[in-house]
């Protein structure tokens, strides 16, 4: 698998030799595009230890051979340390965190490099380029990936391209995209959103067509960057982040038809536009100009099928452009685990972690935004409780702002000898350290999402519980102390009697 045309220190076919090298890869042969390539990745996920590997799928029935598909990208640490520019070597969580964060503020620095446009014939995107009659997007192993899904779905582990019509500058987001025929997709896109402002913007603005672009199997780097909802006010969007961590301005080819920068180095991508017109069934997008159709439903990242279908954008796709034996990415949003909710803790711990130190609260130890509730709904902090109201104070910034603000429901505040990433751990804290009358306050009017189901009539607002699990600040001196090992003995043990303990000779 190499890049024939345009070398570089990443893309999509060297993440995967990367992979591979660390042995974190398997490949599997034959599978079905129709439900069986999307079950095995989410049944592998939520029964395999950890680190459960990437999956290669090969030799998909109906479609010819070299067509594959790549599920579970960056869902480990050490997947996400490659597509990051980290040494793969993590097996704690919080680590890998840690390290990560350092390595964000190091990008930042870096960030200001625009992408380097190279012409069509460099660009390995561009080796098999479909327009008009020609286009046909189920030529292409798109999955059908649960039983009660409105259609196949092309666009799970994409980039969706597009360019503010006000300030001109361009965004890459990761949303789902419903295949209704042979040229026309549906994109699905959250209120809020940098996407959503986007269309927004441009059909309040402009009676024109807005250019849209996506892409179907992309650098990794640039999937982390514009899966996270990444706040930035460059030119360049998450091209300019991703550049940073390559060591290099990120590849990009001016698109022939809406002329928006498309990686150099994707293995599948589209061209369109969303036309004008108006939207009758009531949705969130009535009233807004543009062409919509019915899209979904769809089984989502909270583990349940969310709203009833309802009108979405529609893409009309002018172009259609894959590199010669494609890779398709792809996701599976689930019950959790599944195929990417770790990489999605990982990073999103990360984020919500910066944002409650830059809000002035001190001794945090760990952020973990646990898996079963998609990185999004349930949400655990860890302090060194160093002042009475310190719990209390860290509960209610992490649980509004930016970062934590969307969807979450649950935020629970331990103390730093909680294992956050142990629910067994953080359910004892609870049990044992929280009086409810006193330590649990509910808030309402949150900031919601429309994949999570909602108890009422769906409206974008939610409740939110906030729990101090901590000693409280004046006991801690006088708390019951914890039964069990101290850490200089548990070291002693651990090291004495490892081939009883961890299984090794």
């Amino acid at each position: 698998m190499n890049d024939s045309k345009l070398e570089g220190p990443f893309g999509l076919r060297k993440f995967i030799e990367k992979v591979d090298s660390i042995g974190e890869l398997k490949r599997i042969s034959g599978a079905h595009w129709d439900l069986e390539m999307s079950n095995i990745s989410h049944l592998i996920c939520s029964t395999h230890e950890k680190p459960a590997p990437a999956l290669l799928f090969d030799e998909i029935p109906d479609y010819p051979k070299g067509y594959r598909t790549f599920y579970g990208q960056t869902n480990s640490a050490n997947r996400a340390a490659i597509a990051y520019g980290m040494e793969p070597k993590y097996s704690n969580p919080i680590e890998f965190i840690k390290d990560y964060r350092i390595r964000s503020k190091e990008i930042e620095k870096l960030e200001g490099m625009g992408p380097k446009f190279i012409s069509e014939k460099k660009a390995p995107l561009m080796e098999n380029i479909f327009k008009g009659e020609e286009i046909d997007l189920l030529k292409l192993p798109v999955p059908m990936h649960h039983e009660l899904d409105g259609g196949r779905f092309i666009g799970t582990a994409d980039c969706i391209i597009t360019q503010s019509i006000l300030e001109g500058r361009i965004n890459l987001g990761t949303y789902r995209m419903q295949v209704f025929d042979q040229n026309h997709l549906g994109a699905f896109v959250v209120e809020g959103k940098h996407a959503w402002l986007d269309i927004m913007d441009h059909f309040e603005n402009s009676e024109e067509p807005m250019p849209i672009a996506a892409t179907f199997g992309q650098d990794p780097t640039l999937f982390i960057f514009a899966s996270i909802g990444l706040h930035h006010e460059t030119e360049w969007g998450e091209y300019e982040p991703t550049g940073a961590v390559m060591g290099e301005p990120f590849p990009v080819v001016k698109g022939p038809v809406t002329g928006m920068p498309l990686p150099a180095n994707a293995e599948i991508a589209i061209e369109g536009w969303i036309h004008s017109g108006e939207t009758e069934i009531e949705s969130s997008w009535k009233g807004k100009g543009m062409e919509t159709k019915v899209e979904g439903p769809f089984g989502e990242w909270a583990g349940y099928y969310g709203r009833d279908p309802v009108p979405e954008p529609l893409v009309r796709v002018e172009a259609l452009y894959h590199r010669n034996n494609p890779i398709m990415a792809c996701a599976v949003p689930a019950k959790p685990p599944y195929d990417y909710s770790y990489h999605k803790s990982l990073t999103r711990s990360a984020n919500l972690w910066d944002q409650i130190e830059a809000a002035g609260v001190p001794g945090v130890t760990g952020v973990w935004r646990t898996e079963a509730g998609g990185s999004r709904l349930f949400n655990i902090v860890s302090i060194k409780n160093r002042y009475p109201g310190h719990p209390r104070q860290t509960a209610h910034i992490a649980a509004h702002c930016r970062a934590g603000g969307q969807s979450n429901r649950w935020t629970i505040v331990v103390d730093e000898d909680i294992d956050i990433t142990d629910l067994n751990q953080v359910a004892w804290a609870m049990a044992s350290r929280c009086l409810p009358a006193r330590d649990i306050e509910i808030s309402d009017g949150g900031w919601a999402h429309k994949s999570v189901p909602e108890v009422d009539e769906y409206v974008p607002l939610n409740s939110r519980i906030m729990v101090d699990a901590c000693i409280p600040y004046e006991q801690k001196d006088s708390f019951a102390k914890v039964a069990e090992a101290s850490p200089k003995l548990k070291k002693e043990i651990m090291e004495k009697w490892s081939d009883v303990l961890l299984g090794k000779e």
